[in-house]
């Protein structure tokens, strides 16, 4: 199924069903959000899907229209965003190292003496990243983004605070979860995700990229139940004015990664503080396309468009930077 969160024209906040051949948005029932329809769900011991295919569809509205309107929201959110995590994990895709290793690549005659903890980190995922047995594989790269308040949704803007050095985007698929009553977590399914990252930062010490990664990050505009495509194709855009400056394309899912999901899933919810009854979690899965590999740099005003048609209708944010908002000695005593 293809289920979103938007706002209605009253402003009335409202989980929606795109149909098939995406030509219109359904309202469920009476349905304020995702979390809501997951929690039911949890309780009932159903899908997520039985439990929309249930509901009565309350008016609809052309979808073309709704991803012009601004009223998208992400498809999953939790009413307090504190109660919401996201992360992500890295080097998990075929060609991410390599991608990687531009980024931080020093010129050498002795290149195995001198292989980067990246490509080390690779290397793992490729060996045993992915378990065919109940023993979990290697442990990939893991980092921490933020609570729900960096989350933005389709067609609004991606905002960057001014002290960035880079603003640049990763496509990726984001895989979305509830944990249940009794701290299992449960996957609804999956998004388009724009991890957005600082990779300048990055770049100039690996041990940065904590920092990097503490930025906006685009979700959306669908999310999509059921299991994930073990091939998937898209295209990653950078448009200025309506125009394609830039594109590439991409590949994700299973068949193209050096880690399985389940692996993934596993080293994010081993840990006891992430499996708080309750709890969102938006984890994204790695990417090794970027146009800051190819020598791009990304200016306030200009568009993401990451396109992946398995996925739904494209995520797409402009581009803008923040200014100000703290400064040296900006914390007081009490």
């Amino acid at each position: 199924m293809r289920l979103i969160q938007y706002l209605e024209a009253n402003g009335a906040a409202r989980a929606g069903r795109v149909s098939e051949d995406g030509r219109v948005v359904s309202a469920l029932g009476g349905f304020g959000s995702m979390y809501e329809l997951a929690s039911l769900a949890l309780r009932e011991g159903r899908t997520l899907d039985s439990v929309v295919a249930s509901l009565p569809m309350n008016g609809e509205e052309p979808y073309a229209s709704l991803l012009r309107s601004g009223r998208l929201l992400p498809p999953l959110t939790h009413p307090d965003p504190a109660h919401c995590l996201v992360s992500g994990t890295g080097l998990t895709h075929l060609g991410s190292a390599s991608t990687r290793d531009a980024m931080h690549a020093k010129a050498t005659a002795q290149v195995e003496a001198t292989v980067t903890d990246s490509m080390r980190m690779f290397r793992l995922g490729v060996e045993s990243g992915r378990p065919s047995g109940n023993q979990p594989g290697a442990q990939p790269e893991w980092f921490y983004k933020g609570n729900g308040r960096i989350v933005v949704a389709c067609g609004q803007p991606i905002v960057a605070p001014d002290f960035a050095l880079d603003c640049g985007e990763e496509p990726e698929v984001v895989g979305l979860y509830v944990v249940g009553p009794d701290g299992q977590p449960a996957r609804l399914g999956y998004a388009i995700g724009n991890e957005f990252s600082d990779h300048i930062t990055e770049r100039r010490n690996y041990l940065y990229l904590a920092h990097s990664k503490l930025r906006q990050c685009g979700v959306g505009p669908e999310l999509r139940t059921g299991a994930l495509p073990t091939h998937l194709e898209g295209m990653s855009r950078i448009r200025r004015d309506g125009v394609v400056r830039w594109e590439k394309p991409f590949l994700t899912g299973e068949a193209n990664m050096c880690h399985s999901l389940a692996n993934l899933e596993y080293h994010h919810f081993k840990y006891a503080a992430h499996r708080v009854p309750g709890d969102v979690h938006l984890h994204f899965f790695g990417t090794a396309t970027l146009s800051f590999a190819d020598g791009v740099r990304v200016e306030p005003g200009e568009q993401f468009e990451i396109d992946l048609p398995a996925m739904g209708a494209p995520l797409k944010n402009p581009l803008a930077v923040t200014a100000g908002g703290f400064e040296l000695g900006g914390v007081r005593a009490l």
